[in-house]
Order: C-alpha cells, then sequence, then structure tokens
C-alpha cells in the first residue's frame, strides 16, 4: 500500500508507544506497529510525542501585534489597555487588520496551533475588524481553522449600536455570540445582557462565550445567571464562561453553591493564564491575589476547562509567541496544580478540550480523523509543557507545513558530551508511565 505520509515510532499522548501513522487522502488512515507499505514522505518520531494540534479557544486577533499603537501601555494595567484599544480602533485600516492577523496566524502555524477562537470586536459602527477577520479566515483556511465571536467589547447595552453591530456581524458569517456583562453600567443591565445574548444564541442556533466577571470584585457574579439560562434555554455544551475570575475572590460559600450550577448547566470554561495572573490583582498590595479562576474546583466537579492565549503583544499584553505550551506552563504555576494527573490534564487544556469547546470536526488522534498533527521534541505531555518542546514537524491534512530543529546545544567542556539534548535530561519518573 502506498501512502501519502508514515511516521514511524511514534509515542501518543495517552503513553502508547512504538506506533507508526499511516495518512492517505487527508487523513488518518492507521495507527499501529509497524505499518507496510511505501509513502511519499517517512518521518521517524524517534520516540517522540505526537500530538493533534494546539487549540487556542480564546484571542482577540483583530488587536494582535498592534504593541505600541497608537502607544504603549505603561502601566500595563486592563483599564489603560482599554482606554488604548479605543484610541486606536478609530486608526484601524482593513489592510492593516488582515496583514497583523496573517503575520500571526504564521507564528501560530510555526507553533503547531492550528486552531483558534477569536473574539472580534462589533461597536465599531464599519464592522472594519469583522470584515477584515472573515477576510483572514477565508485566507488561513487551508491550513488553520479560524472560529470568530461578535464580541461588543465596550458593553452590548453601554455602547451605543452595539447591539445591531452584533447582530449585523452574525448576518455576515460570525459563528458564535459573545458578551462582556460585567462592562455594562449595572449588575441589573449585566444580567440582562446575558439573558439577551442567550436568547440570540438559542434563536439563531449558535454557540456562546461570554467574557464573564473579568474582574476582582467578588459580587460580579454574571456567572451564575449564564448558568441559569442555559439551562433554562436548553444551551447545554454550547456555552462557555471565559475567565470568570471574580471566582478568586468569591467566599468558600457561595463558591460551594456556584460551582455545583455551572457543572448541571453544561458550561465549559475558559481561564486565560498568561493575562489573568498580569492584570488581576493589581488593586491589591499584599497579600496578593493571583488572579485566576478556580481550576482545580472547577475541573474536580467535571467541568471542561481549557487555557486561551488572550492576547500577544497588543494593548493588554506586551509579551506572547502564540506558544499555547507556554500557556499551560503558566497554568500549572498559578493554579498550583503540580500533580502528575494534573500537569497531564493541563496538556489536555491547549488540545483536546478546547477542540471540543469549539466544535471541531475530525480532531483527535484516530483512525478517520483529520491527518493534523505535531511531532514535538519530547517524550510525553508533561515534558512537552516542561521544556516548551520544539515543534519538529506541524501537519496538516497529511502535509508538512512547518518545520524546526531540534533545540541541540553544543559544549565544549572537557569530560562532558559534546551535545545537549534537552529532551534526554529528565529522570525516569519524567515519563509517561511513571
Amino acid at each position: 500500500m502506498h501512502h501519502d505520509l508514515l511516521v514511524r515510532n511514534a509515542t501518543l499522548p495517552d503513553g502508547r508507544s512504538g506506533l507508526d501513522i499511516a495518512v492517505s487522502g487527508g487523513r488518518i488512515v492507521a495507527i499501529e506497529r509497524d505499518i507496510g507499505g511505501e509513502a511519499a514522505r517517512v518521518l521517524d518520531a524517534a520516540g517522540r510525542l505526537v500530538s493533534p494540534p494546539f487549540v487556542d479557544a480564546h484571542f482577540h486577533m483583530d488587536a494582535t501585534l498592534s504593541l505600541g499603537l497608537p502607544r504603549l501601555n505603561r502601566s500595563g494595567t486592563l483599564l489603560e489597555g482599554i482606554a488604548l484599544w479605543a484610541e486606536l480602533k478609530p486608526l484601524l485600516t482593513h489592510e492593516a487588520v488582515v496583514e497583523r492577523a496573517l503575520r500571526y496566524c504564521d507564528l501560530a502555524v510555526s507553533q503547531g496551533l492550528l486552531a483558534i477562537r477569536s473574539h472580534v470586536d462589533v461597536c465599531d459602527d464599519r464592522l472594519l475588524a469583522v470584515d477584515a477577520l472573515l477576510e483572514v479566515k477565508r485566507r488561513v483556511a487551508p491550513y488553520l481553522d479560524l472560529q470568530l465571536v461578535a464580541f461588543p467589547q465596550d458593553g452590548y447595552y453601554r455602547s451605543p449600536g452595539a447591539a445591531r453591530n452584533l447582530a449585523r456581524a452574525l448576518d455576515r458569517g460570525v459563528e458564535v455570540v459573545g458578551g462582556i456583562p460585567h462592562f455594562e453600567r449595572t449588575m441589573e443591565d449585566g444580567a440582562e445582557s446575558v439573558r439577551a445574548l442567550l436568547r440570540i444564541a438559542a434563536d439563531r442556533g449558535l454557540r456562546v462565550d461570554l467574557h464573564c466577571d473579568e474582574t476582582d470584585d467578588p459580587l460580579s457574579r454574571h456567572v451564575e445567571t449564564l448558568a441559569r439560562e442555559t439551562l433554562r434555554l436548553g444551551l447545554q455544551g454550547r456555552v462557555v464562561g471565559s475567565h470568570l475570575t471574580s471566582m478568586h475572590s468569591m467566599d468558600n460559600y457561595y463558591v460551594s453553591k456556584l460551582i455545583p450550577l455551572i457543572a448541571e448547566s453544561g458550561m465549559a470554561v475558559i481561564a486565560n493564564p498568561l493575562i489573568n495572573i498580569v492584570l488581576q490583582g493589581r488593586h491589591d498590595s499584599y497579600p496578593k491575589r493571583r488572579g485566576m479562576t478556580r481550576l482545580p474546583e472547577l475541573a474536580a466537579a467535571g467541568i471542561p476547562c481549557a487555557f486561551g492565549h488572550d492576547c500577544v503583544m497588543d494593548p493588554w499584553y506586551a509579551l506572547g509567541s502564540a506558544d499555547m505550551l507556554d500557556v499551560a506552563h503558566m497554568a500549572i504555576h498559578v493554579a498550583q496544580t503540580t500533580g502528575r494527573d494534573a500537569m497531564r490534564a493541563a496538556f489536555d487544556a491547549v488540545t483536546t478540550i478546547p477542540a471540543a469547546i469549539m466544535g471541531l470536526d475530525g480532531y483527535g488522534l484516530a483512525v478517520g480523523s483529520n491527518a493534523d498533527f505535531v511531532v514535538l521534541q519530547a517524550r510525553d505531555p508533561i515534558e512537552a509543557i516542561r521544556l516548551k518542546a520544539a515543534r519538529l514537524y506541524v501537519v496538516r491534512r497529511g502535509r508538512v507545513i512547518a518545520e524546526t530543529p531540534p533545540r541541540i546545544a553544543s559544549l565544549d567542556l572537557e569530560g562532558r558530551p559534546g551535545l545537549v539534548d534537552p529532551a534526554a535530561y529528565a529522570p525516569a519518573a519524567d515519563t509517561a508511565g511513571a
């Protein structure tokens, strides 16, 4: 049999090793030992980890790579970032938004990030960013899945025209209903915006992803309304609460009621560790709050928890590199989830869990799935996070679309090895079966 691509001696995230992966017609046709036949191209994984592609279920592509425009965020705070975005929006051009987004997608592909859900601001009557990202979505479709959220960034009720613009964006092909209830002028307006937005999603048969309670205020409890409306409208499995940072400040008694409600609703949660740890707790002196939602408790209740990158080099965050392993690495530290199972779950939070949240068809490492995967310079998911492993090969529909040389250092030390491969220095306890 002749295959388009054959990967030899792969280790999978579930710990199975010594497997070959055969690809034909853009799909995985076999995963087993010693697959016979020829192939147009053969990759030797050499026992390294082969993973499904990374997925970022929370990002802002309309603002990415705009760092310094029209000025820098000197304080590094959320509020100055919001003010900066308001200054930048009137200066945006269709061509500049498209070019920055395409450049970011180039970076994403090089990191094995092949699916992104991006919120796009609809509070500009021109809908310039919406049209720009719809164009980007079409252009990157051969190599990256881009899902767009209609995001009334200045408030569904607070911003004049936001309600009308959100409907216009959905009519143009944006797939997900967004919102930001804690940014409305009153708690009542925020709760009412949740009800209105979920009704729109129910009527149109769409998914929902709300920025919810992205604040240090423990009385910001719009997630409660979000969960209740999800149940009332029968939207289980289609709704996401993103950020939920107010949960880090809520009292434990209230959370003991809230988490079962979220679990009952079938909602998913997306935390954004890099951004949450930077932007939250800014009014604290010491002790200083960590600023991320209660991931261990949410996960223990069976609630799907994913991680997003949120921002890269934009008004809110001056760092970032489209590396979802960097995101998982930060999450483990902030949430103090350094148990073996919890660290493996962090890998799932940037691969399989966000893929399910986005409803990606054909995702995963299974016979019949799309031939989309990444060969990493690591032997297991924990090592991949620890090393932020090099993406040796990135494969989309059976075609290698990005390659990175292994990170191998040369040493000139008497009596010591001449080469250092960081993936070869882990103790036995750092292997997948430990």
